[in-house]
């Protein structure tokens, strides 16, 4: 941007007050370029959410089920095939971060410390240099879920396993819920938790109960929250296993649609708008749904704040190397690791989901 210089022509010699007005606008000029030129630009940060089918070491755990995703098992699981596993774990993440990697990254249906350490340290994301935590949870299978972190983006204040137990079914387990509460870039707090409710296994209907019941743990740990901070910066993130409109969702934990005015202390769901659009993460039977999500405390939607989102920053990541021809019901479908018991050589079932907020 410049500054055009007014030449005034005056069939006379200029006039003193022409100089002046001819100094008061190149001076304006200067202040602006000048204010302009030392602005801050604003820093992207980004995160991730990721279910990544399956992601199992090659080491028996003699505490879960984990013989099928075994050297010798019934899915034929291989070290070759846990590396390859890796590596196209590292190029979504690679392709989700573009020039930059994402500041934080949850992942779902990890099996273990030692795949988390493979994953950060020897295989193609090590170059990332990215942190974890990660804690082992009852889950039957073993699978738990992982936050990775950028250190210089994101400095780890505190982090918790949040137990799930269920009153009428105290043998039954599940995974934790991954807390996490760290430091910003602009000095703010921010509190993540990592989520993966249980499954449809044996019916939406049947199995709702569960999926409610840990959206109330979840929530009961978020009004902990804000009864200590009632701006408090939270993200919730991960593989719910139901819509937003669903009542796990909906009701219990009250995430709501994304429509200002935002009240600080409220939940609000940036993929509401996706999933109503028939957009989603995940296929089944031909239709797609958003079962993978991200929510945000409306104090985040405050674009004011220091540390801000917006009510449409959130994508779902579905880049073409991550899908398939449907074949059964036609169009595309996730690029899964297992097509029923074949190895499809492929990523997961379920796409990446994202959103953007700067400081």
């Amino acid at each position: 941007m410049g500054c055009a210089c007014i030449l005034i022509s005056l069939r006379t010699e200029p006039t003193i007050v022409a100089m002046r007005i001819l100094i008061l606008i190149c001076a304006l000029c200067v202040t602006i370029l000048t204010v302009r030129s030392e602005a801050p630009e604003k820093q992207l940060f980004r995160v991730m959410s990721y279910n990544v089918e399956n992601y199992f070491d090659c080491v028996d755990d003699s505490l879960t089920k984990d013989e099928e995703y075994l050297p010798g098992g019934m899915r034929g699981w291989n070290y070759s095939r846990y590396e390859q596993k890796q590596a196209n774990i590292a190029r979504v993440i690679v392709a989700v971060g573009g020039w930059n990697p994402p500041a934080l990254v949850g992942l779902c249906e990890v099996e273990s410390r030692r795949a988390m350490i493979d994953l950060t340290r020897y295989a193609t994301l090590k170059s990332l240099k990215y942190a974890f935590v990660h804690n082992e949870s009852p889950d039957t299978r073993g699978v738990d879920v992982a936050l990775l972190y950028q250190p210089d983006v994101f400095q780890v204040l505190d982090e918790k396993a949040v137990g799930i137990k269920f009153p009428d079914a105290p043998n039954s387990t599940t995974r934790d819920l991954l807390y996490v509460m760290g430091r910003v870039p602009n000095g703010d707090t921010l509190h993540v938790f990592v989520c993966h409710f249980p499954s449809r296994l044996g019916g939406e209907l049947e199995s709702e109960h569960k999926r409610n019941h840990v959206a109330s743990v979840l929530r009961q740990e978020i009004d902990t929250i804000f009864f200590e901070d009632s701006d408090a910066n939270i993200i919730v993130m991960g593989d719910f296993n139901d819509y937003p409109d669903n009542e796990s969702m909906a009701k219990v934990l009250q995430a709501n649609f994304p429509v200002a005015p935002f009240e600080l202390s409220k939940l609000y769901n940036p993929m509401f708008p996706l999933h109503m659009e028939g957009k989603g993460t995940h296929k089944h039977e031909g239709d797609w749904g958003a079962l993978d999500q991200i929510i945000v405390s409306g104090s985040l939607l405050e674009n004011n704040a220091g540390f801000y989102s917006l009510s449409d920053a959130a994508h779902i990541f579905d880049a073409d190397f991550l899908s398939e021809d449907d074949l059964k019901f036609l169009g595309k479908q996730p690029f899964r690791t297992y097509a029923g018991m074949k190895y499809n050589e492929g990523f997961s079932d379920h796409f990446p989901v994202y959103i953007d907020l700067w400081y």
